[in-house]
């Protein structure tokens, strides 16, 4: 019998993350997963997710591929692909309290430091290639646990200032490439089972709608409202993940 309860959680937590695939909500796609585990268990959330993050992903590519930072992309993932072997090593032993509290505290220091003086002067500089690397190296870890990897993302990008389209196409390209290379490691840690497979292509439709709704506004928003949005989006989401986080470990 279907629950009502269980399908516009689903619904409403899919299409969150639609419209943050088009970067239109900064980092709220995080959300989705720990949302979906209110109706369900986080692990099997995950697996359910990630063959409706590649959907979403492809459309996304495929609308952005002329508009996206390859100098980013070369710099952040091959810190990801380090990341996400990390995840994999640690799938057992890392709890999801204790991602949603470590992605949240980075994220509220990121935001808090993206209003000093110094953040400003830092940016438009070039983009450095450690920095990078490390940032990719998280974002690819907390994608792996929770699909989390948005914050760790915005850290290293937000402050770049790129136009709001190319923003949105090197964000579709690099979870999409974070994300296809999560298919192997889910597949032997059995998060890719029938259940979840049908219940991500019952909810697949929804995700793609919220892309095209995603792409259609973000083109058509200005680049100083689009980041004065982004960053109360991401401080709003760094108390949440933090408060998810601490009454998980609470719970324990």
């Amino acid at each position: 019998m279907i629950d009502p309860v269980f399908v516009a959680v689903a619904v409403f937590a899919v299409l969150i993350v639609g419209l943050s695939k088009a970067g239109l909500l900064g980092g709220l796609g995080v959300m989705g997963v720990p949302l979906l585990a209110l109706v369900m268990p986080a692990r099997d959330a995950a697996g359910m997710m990630l063959p409706v993050l590649l959907c979403m992903d492809a459309i996304a590519v495929w609308l952005y591929r002329k508009e996206f930072d390859a100098n980013i992309l070369r710099i952040m993932l091959p810190g990801a692909a380090v990341g996400t072997l990390v995840g994999w090593a640690l799938w057992a032993l890392v709890s999801d309290a204790m991602v949603l509290l470590m992605v949240g505290v980075v994220t509220l220091i990121f935001v808090l430091d993206a209003i000093l003086p110094l953040r400003k002067k830092l940016e438009g500089l070039p983009p450095s290639k450690p920095w990078g690397a490390f940032w990719g190296s998280i974002a690819g870890f907390t994608s792996f646990i929770s699909h989390t990897g948005g914050p760790p993302f915005q850290i290293y990008v937000l402050p770049r200032r790129l136009p709001p389209a190319i923003y949105a196409g090197t964000t579709a390209v690099f979870f999409a490439i974070v994300n296809t290379a999560k298919l192997i490691p889910y597949f032997f840690l059995g998060q890719l089972n029938v259940q979840n497979l049908t219940l991500s292509a019952a909810l697949a439709p929804v995700g793609m709608a919220g892309v095209f709704v995603g792409i259609y506004l973000v083109r058509r928003i200005s680049a100083k409202l689009f980041y004065r949005i982004a960053y109360w989006l991401v401080f709003l989401l760094a108390l949440k993940l933090i408060w998810d986080g601490v009454q998980g470990l609470l719970a324990a």
